[in-house]
């Protein structure tokens, strides 16, 4: 039966224009006034960032949109040649402030790549997801808290474009100007329900987040490459993989837009044996399928010739994939079942997704190999080498000493045979 809507919900206004004045900042003269506007400032600022990730390679800033309580929007061009030392003066007084911003996670790499760091974060989208909502994209939360619908039209264009038009500047001016009046109602919403302190801990987090593990073989990510089995043909599609890498670094554009995941894959599995049968392939598809075809046949040249030969399946890093636990490892399997059992209810309880209660892989980890002595104080510091958080040992701790003692208790039958 389909659900009637609320009568007596409030309806949302749309908003196609910041109510903020909004600049342009793409000369050093601007670049100076926003200067004074960011010493003049007390509050914290509203921050956003748009990349060309799926036009150009890497992760590259090309807009900056930064609000000031009270004043303006200021859409900073880092593209545009501004002297190092004003540059490094604008960096420092970013990072002077504390951020109101939409998941952070998303935007600190490439603020990062150019040095922009800042002294204290507030996320919206984290502080949302603690808080229990089960939509978090900055629209569902401007509906949700302030009864205001955001024009979007533009999330998907190339920011690296010049001149950006004037429609495009305004959806990401959009972006900020709502920031201040959301973190408002959902700060209230986490004093509320007495999670402030989680979030401001979380968001510390955000600051120094733990190391992530660099991923040596980058190429066995290509999308369908679990359909190749042969030891040989995963050497080709490495060495199409790398070719396209590094002329994408080359040419500044992203990788799939040389040629995509698929044509490396058709490629592979179609055994092409000449250049011109390479290119007769309707599967090897691409921008530049055909434009650097030279480039693609030596790829596969090379990886057809050469001696060193790729392993069929990665080396095995850390602990083993969970999805063979339970042949393999039936007693850590039954451990990780017993304990996403409590995570479970911990999150039901708290209000808060499971994922935010304890990591994935820290709980695996910890399943995989307990600590030989299962004690509070073993857990929590087991728990603390893998970057948990003290308010998640808080929840987990003690719960996972009775559930892990639990499971390693020898069963009725094992004490039968021990009996004998």
């Amino acid at each position: 039966m389909t659900q009637e809507a609320d009568p007596s919900a409030p309806i949302s206004e749309l908003l196609d224009k910041p109510r903020l004045a909004t600049q342009l900042v793409d000369s050093e003269e601007q670049l100076k006034g926003l200067l004074q506007e960011l010493k003049n400032t007390k509050f914290p600022i509203a921050l956003d960032a748009e990349r060309a990730s799926g036009f150009r390679y890497g992760q590259r800033a090309y807009l900056l949109q930064i609000a000031i309580k009270d004043s303006k929007i200021f859409l900073i061009d880092p593209v545009a040649p501004f002297s190092s030392s004003l540059w490094e003066e604008f960096i420092q007084a970013v990072g002077s402030h504390a951020w109101i911003i939409h998941a952070a996670s998303q935007d600190l790499p490439c603020l990062t790549e150019m040095n922009i760091k800042p002294s204290k974060i507030l996320d919206t989208e984290f502080a949302a997801r603690l808080l229990g909502l089960p939509r978090v994209a900055l629209g569902t939360l401007t509906e949700h808290y302030l009864q205001l619908r955001l024009a979007k039209e533009h999330s998907a264009v190339d920011w690296s474009e010049r001149p950006l038009p004037a429609n495009w500047l305004n959806y990401a001016a959009l972006d900020v100007d709502v920031l201040f009046d959301l973190w408002e109602k959902v700060e209230q919403d986490l004093v509320e329900k007495k999670k402030e302190a989680i979030a401001l801990a979380e968001f510390d987090y955000l600051l120094h987040p733990a190391p992530k593990v660099v991923k040596t073989e980058r190429w066995r990510s290509m999308t369908g490459l679990h359909e190749v089995k042969d030891q040989r043909d995963l050497t080709i599609a490495k060495h199409l993989w790398t070719a396209r890498e590094e002329l994408a670094i080359e040419k500044d554009v992203a990788p799939g837009r040389l040629i995509p995941d698929a044509s490396i894959v058709a490629a592979v599995k179609e055994h092409p044996l000449s250049r011109s049968e390479l290119a007769s392939l309707k599967s090897f598809a691409g921008r530049a399928s055909r434009t650097f075809i030279d480039t693609w046949w030596k790829a596969i040249e090379e990886g057809t010739s050469t001696r060193h030969l790729v392993e069929v399946r990665p080396k095995a890093t850390g602990i083993p994939n969970h999805r063979n636990w339970p042949q393999k490892f039936p007693k850590a399997h039954a451990r990780l079942i017993a304990s996403k059992e409590l995570v479970a209810s911990i999150s039901a309880e708290q209000e808060i997704p499971q994922e935010n209660i304890l990591n994935p892989e820290a709980l695996r980890g910890i399943c995989f190999e307990p600590p030989e002595e299962l004690t509070l104080d073993s857990i929590s510091e087991s728990l603390r080498e893998k970057y948990v958080r003290q308010w998640q040992i808080d929840l987990v701790a003690a719960g996972l000493v009775v559930t892990l003692a639990a499971e390693e208790a020898p069963t009725k039958e094992e004490e039968s045979e021990g009996a004998v």
